[in-house]
């Protein structure tokens, strides 16, 4: 039926660069509760494309503590690096549009740039300056068969992009002072998580995107994708991190509270689901 939204569809995006640890597991239990209650599936995607971190035993590993966990999913396990193709399409587009361009800039030039400040976490991009971009009539260089310098996204300096949370309520930053040109794709020949991410999430037609609030910066740079190449986007629900007792988010260094050990120390799914997973929500976010 014309007009009928489309059934929901969330998804588990875990990396194989370790196990699991309790914070991948409330934000994965979190997406099944949401996909359950819509009456939706969840699908299961493998970002495995950081070559040097990721490990066909930590794929294994996650597969049988979600299962373990009692968490399933619809579909065979999709893994980014196979489908770097799609990836390759969707920059080639980007490219065609002169929306992207050559940056043989690194990290510390970038940091070390006067007004460069640094937008968010140490995981997260510091904002790149306006002046290392090549000039408005500069050539456009081709891409090349073989990539072997980082390509930018152009971001609308000044423009507001924004969004409504399904758990924080409404999100805004100004482009070019909340966030700045980022990577779409990298020296390595392999395509940068916002690039990847966005071909995927429209690529599997999923509707919800459930993940850490970490990552609410990413979604501007996400949306403005989704625009650039004329997809629709996901509605977004970013859960709060789950710390230490430190106050530290969970990383995956926390082996402690790797679900595969509390597994083997004879911890039960129940006892995880009770005391770590079913937090209340409903914050003073709505």
């Amino acid at each position: 039926m014309p007009g009928s939204p489309k059934p929901y569809l969330g998804r588990f995006a875990p990396s194989p660069t370790g196990l699991l640890h309790l914070g991948h597991a409330r934000t994965f239990w979190l997406a099944a509760e949401r996909a359950r209650a819509a009456g939706g599936d969840l699908r299961l995607r493998n970002d495995d494309l950081d070559r040097d971190r990721c490990r066909a035993e930590f794929v294994t590993a996650m597969q049988e503590d979600l299962h373990w966990l009692g968490l399933d999913w619809a579909g065979p396990m999709v893994s980014q690096s196979e489908r770097l193709p799609l990836y390759r399409a969707a920059l080639v587009r980007l490219h065609a549009a002169r929306l992207i361009f050559p940056c043989t800039r690194s990290r510390r030039d970038v940091l070390e740039a006067a007004g460069a400040p640094h937008e968010g976490g140490a995981d997260d991009e510091p904002v790149y300056p306006k002046d290392f971009r090549p000039a408005a009539d500069a050539p456009l260089p081709p891409l090349g068969e073989k990539i072997s310098t980082n390509w930018r996204f152009q971001v609308p300096d000044g423009e507001e992009v924004s969004f409504h949370d399904e758990r924080c309520g409404g999100q805004s930053a100004i482009a070019g002072r909340d966030f700045g040109d980022f990577l779409v794709w990298r020296k390595d020949d392999t395509p940068s998580y916002q690039l990847a991410t966005v071909v995927d999430d429209a690529d599997l037609g999923i509707t919800e995107v459930v993940r850490g609030a970490d990552l609410i910066k990413s979604t501007f740079r996400q949306l403005l994708l989704f625009r650039a190449l004329g997809w629709t986007a996901p509605k977004f629900f970013h859960a709060p991190l789950l710390l230490d007792e430190r106050g530290v988010r969970l990383a995956k260094r926390h082996d402690a509270l790797a679900l595969r050990t509390l597994r083997q120390s004879g911890v039960s799914p129940a006892q995880i689901i009770e005391q770590f997973l079913t937090t209340d929500f409903t914050d003073e976010h709505g």
